[in-house]
């Protein structure tokens, strides 16, 4: 029982669990073989009325699921214990037909394919829910002033919309992959015992079965049987990956900005969400750590269908079976992450006051460039770089502000003037060009029917 509840708070999202359990599967292999039934019927491979009435009958609610489990565990394959019953729904003429000159992948890629296409439905709503979501803090928080760290140490001055900015830019490109894969990705697979369709004849036939049938399903007809050539599939993982490493990053980045010592954020409060079992005083970033997690699983899943890229001849001899793990996990886990993302940035709790506290604590330094750039035309660039590293030094050891320590140098004041050097050294002076980078992002012209005004 505890584990099942620690995998519900890992997949927890706006997800059909049946996308991918084992009766969906068998029903999408219904959905095939009568797609393909009524293709040849069409294209008069078989009789005209054969294709309405394998699909009049053939009905998963018929199926005896027993039956056919005890059956696909002798073969190893569902798909001829599956024809054998879809023909006995059918009457003697039609259920000769069943399966007419497919074989057993053909099925069983295709009805993936129908459950991927599913998924990747869900997972582009959730895509543009999170979208959405950090749109909204970087329109917020377009000019909230926020120190920026490289090497977890302070760099320079940046905004919090400028962060939350970044993180959406790359879910704006999942969005562009996610659109340019389906065509890519989503095809139908008919070709027969080794791909070459010969079962329907040395014409154009099959290919026009197949035609018919992606038609028929709402998928795209490959240029030729892709069975051994994988790559469809391992986008379709690797891309769900490139969203969890997405994720990933924006969740490491909350967990260490939640951290007491930073305090800049916080996730949603919901009671007990994050709570300890000894220290009463924990709120623990539960969703962050759940999605970096997800994030490693994903990662680990795209390794395996690349694996399994790798195949034999004209039909495999096993890597295609790394798919029935990785594919629907894979989803599974996806969505999850991408529900815990959106439940942990829809609310997040922004601590304003202590990014800037945060900001100012090192008393200056962030803001080293800046002076060591208004230096740099009057003394070089060189020089000016030495001249705040010394200054630099100086505050550190004094524990004094960057700005008392270089306002005693005269080259220094002689160079800009007081005024100038006290504008230098305030951080919110140097943001460089990161709000408008804010803007382009919440301009996306993929995204213009939801932009966002950096008015409000």
């Amino acid at each position: 029982m505890k584990c099942r509840k620690r995998t519900k708070l890992l997949t927890e999202g706006i997800f059909d669990a049946q996308v991918f359990d084992d009766t969906a599967y068998i029903s999408r292999c219904i959905d095939v073989e009568t797609a393909l039934a009524r293709a040849q019927s069409t294209c008069g491979v078989i009789p005209s009325h054969i294709g309405h009435a394998i699909t009049s009958k053939a009905k998963t609610e018929s199926l005896d699921i027993e039956k056919l489990a005890r059956e696909t565990e002798i073969v190893g394959y569902p798909i001829l214990p599956l024809v054998t019953q879809i023909a006995v729904m059918c009457d003697a003429e039609s259920g000769k037909y069943v399966h007419w000159g497919a074989t057993t992948q053909d099925i069983m890629d295709t009805a993936s394919i129908l459950q991927m296409k599913t998924g990747l439905d869900i997972v582009e709503r959730l895509l543009k829910a999170v979208s959405k979501s950090l749109a909204a803090l970087a329109v917020k928080h377009r000019s909230t002033p926020m120190a920026g760290r490289t090497h977890l140490q302070h760099a320079l001055p940046v905004t919090f919309g400028y962060k939350c900015a970044v993180w959406l830019s790359s879910l704006q490109r999942h969005q562009e992959r996610l659109d340019q894969l389906k065509s890519r990705a989503l095809l139908v697979q008919y070709g027969g015992a080794a791909g070459t369709l010969a079962s329907l004849g040395a014409g154009d036939d099959g290919l026009k079965v197949r035609k018919e049938m992606a038609n028929e399903l709402g998928l795209a007809n490959p240029s030729i049987t892709w069975h051994v050539a994988r790559d469809g599939v391992a986008e379709i993982v690797n891309f769900l990956a490139l969203i969890g490493g997405s994720l990933g990053k924006i969740a490491l980045d909350l967990i260490i900005m939640s951290s007491n010592e930073l305090g800049e954020v916080s996730e949603p409060f919901v009671p007990h969400r994050g709570a300890s079992s000894t220290m009463p005083q924990k709120r623990n970033p539960i969703s962050s750590e759940v999605i970096l997690a997800a994030s490693k699983v994903l990662r680990s899943n795209a390794s395996l269908v690349l694996d399994g890229m790798v195949s034999d001849f004209e039909r495999a001899s096993g890597p295609w079976h790394l798919e029935w793990v990785a594919v629907p996990e894979s989803f599974v886990i996806a969505v999850g992450a991408l529900h815990q993302a959106d439940f942990a940035l829809s609310g997040l709790v922004v601590n304003t006051d202590q990014m800037e506290k945060n900001l100012r604590s090192t008393k200056g330094l962030i803001v080293g460039e800046a002076v060591m750039m208004g230096l740099a035309p009057h003394l070089g660039r060189g020089k000016a770089h030495d001249v705040v590293y010394e200054a630099c030094k100086d505050a550190i050891e004094s524990k004094s502000t960057l700005f008392d320590c270089l306002v005693k140098n005269e080259e220094v004041t002689l160079s800009l003037g007081r005024k100038k050097l006290e504008e230098l050294c305030d951080p919110v002076n140097y943001m460089g060009a990161s709000t408008q980078m804010v803007d382009e992002v919440l301009g996306w012209p993929q995204n213009a029917n939801t932009r966002y005004s950096p008015k409000l």
